[in-house]
């Protein structure tokens, strides 16, 4: 791994330091996720395993799930949200590529739950911020709403509004990445290999609005505010932000600032803006080049640091809660945790 911090013409007041390397994952990691304190950090593999680490220190703290060369990946982990009515701390679901969704107890390592849609694969899920419902997607272009209590399927939305330019068919193809909005939680987001991001109300059943251009192929969706951010797998302007209210284009936020034809693009598979509430930073990485990048979205979108060199492509991120770490994982079985500095 090489880093890049681009001192002279990227942000003047941040920069990423290394902290970790955890080598020890017995396949790819698909998904990484911290844990709500920040403590932890949640991965999932190629072959199937679900994994947490010490994130101060990359200590395995918790084999949940052993990986097997039949299993099929782990796609996606999302952590239940820490609210007044959560009775069990510690919770998250994990789907995979069977199409089953279980929900685990990292300090126990127990499996609470195991639900399957049967001829599926679930590739995304998200929680809405009180913890009472998860939504999953995937193969079957359907977004799927659950009562987190009873674990019971309480709406499968599929298809949208109609076919002209202002409406919304809903996905033609698989769903790689979906988002409950945090401040309406009838509303979610959704993005696929459709080159379309859909916006699904939970009140009507469908879908009632388009983005028309992202190409997702991985957890590359995410809204603060206003602001929608999209990373596409493709060679060029694969970092956007959209508005949310009239769908167009805000932004190209460019990925290198001289471009080489014979350098290899980096084409997206992630891309996450920081979880403070304010959207400080955004991190997104990808293949072909196999790189991540930290932009300062505060300020321009300046680079704060590239991580380069990598043998195999960038497959998951995510922030800490408090954005002094990011977590970048991929093909070659490692997690790299990463502190951003103040230089000031």
């Amino acid at each position: 791994m090489q880093l890049d911090d681009y001192s002279d013409n990227g942000s003047k007041k941040y920069k990423l330091v290394p902290r970790i390397t955890i080598s020890d994952n017995t396949s790819e990691v698909f998904c990484v996720k911290f844990s709500p304190d920040g403590k932890f950090i949640a991965a999932g593999c190629g072959d199937g395993a679900i994994r947490v680490f010490n994130s101060q220190n990359g200590a395995l703290a918790y084999n949940l799930q052993g990986g097997s060369n039949v299993a099929l990946p782990t796609t996606a982990i999302r952590f239940r949200p820490v609210t007044v009515t959560t009775r069990t701390k510690n919770v998250f679901i994990a789907s995979n590529a069977a199409g089953a969704v279980q929900h685990w107890h990292m300090t126990s390592g127990k499996c609470l739950h195991s639900l399957e849609d049967e001829g599926n694969q679930v590739y995304a899920m998200d929680y809405n911020s009180e913890g009472s419902k998860f939504v999953t997607a995937g193969k079957d272009t359907a977004i799927r709403v659950y009562d987190e209590a009873t674990k019971s399927l309480l709406l499968t939305m599929k298809g949208g509004s109609g076919y002209s330019i202002k409406s919304a068919p809903g996905h033609s193809n698989r769903i790689f990445s979906c988002k409950v909005l945090a401040d309406e939680e009838n509303l979610i987001l959704s993005g696929g290999w459709d080159n379309t991001v859909q916006l699904w109300d939970i009140r009507i059943g469908y879908a009632v609005r388009s983005i028309f251009g992202p190409h997702i192929c991985g957890d590359s969706l995410d809204i603060v505010g206003k602001e929608v951010l999209t990373g596409s797998w493709r060679p060029d302007k694969q970092l956007e932000l959209w508005d949310f209210e009239s769908g167009n284009k805000v932004a190209d936020i460019p990925w290198s600032a001289s471009p080489s034809a014979s350098s290899p693009s980096c084409m997206l598979y992630a891309a996450q803006f920081s979880k403070e509430g304010q959207a400080q930073f955004i991190a997104a990485g990808g293949s072909g080049a196999n790189e991540a990048k930290v932009f300062d979205h505060s300020r321009g979108n300046a680079v704060v640091g590239t991580v380069t060199g990598l043998a195999r492509g960038v497959f998951a991120l995510d922030f800490a809660p408090d954005c002094a770490k990011i977590a970048i994982a991929g093909g070659d079985a490692s997690i790299r945790i990463l502190d951003i500095v103040n230089r000031e």
